[in-house]
């Protein structure tokens, strides 16, 4: 990825090029199931493909920027969740992925409930889509 995040961002690739992205998020609405609202965004890789979100309490969530893997991932995003998270500058999607498990040989990703990120803000809400997408699509 060309560029270099400046102090207190993370370059997020997605289809149109790095996005610059804080590295602190407020999430505007707890996860579900989880406490607090502030979490630190950490880069795994030098892509800007996956990440770790670690929150309170030593949650820690791994997310990825879909469109890398899934490029006709274009989910329809509402007017006001986007007026929630950001400023005018297009929302970046990030989705959780769960580990191998449950007899999945590879991770997957939730395409249904993506982390919607105001990359001018750092105002972040996870939305549950009204389309048909999987929790679980493989990231292989």
């Amino acid at each position: 990825m060309s560029g270099t995040a400046t102090a207190g961002t993370c370059l997020v690739a997605t289809p149109d090029g790095p996005v610059e992205v804080p590295d602190r998020l407020v999430l505007v609405e707890p996860l579900p199931g989880l406490p607090g609202t502030e979490y630190a965004l950490d880069a795994l890789d030098e892509v800007g493909f996956l990440f770790a979100l670690r929150g309170e309490g030593g949650v820690r969530l791994f997310v990825v920027s879909p469109g890398l893997v899934f490029p006709d991932y274009a989910p329809r995003i509402g007017r006001p969740v986007l007026e929630a998270v950001g400023d005018g500058d297009p929302a970046v999607l990030l989705v959780v992925v769960h580990p191998g498990s449950d007899g999945r040989p590879v991770p997957t990703a939730d395409l249904l409930a993506p982390i919607v990120v105001g990359p001018g803000t750092g105002r972040a809400l996870q939305v549950v889509l009204d389309e048909d997408l999987p929790l679980r699509a493989a990231l292989a």
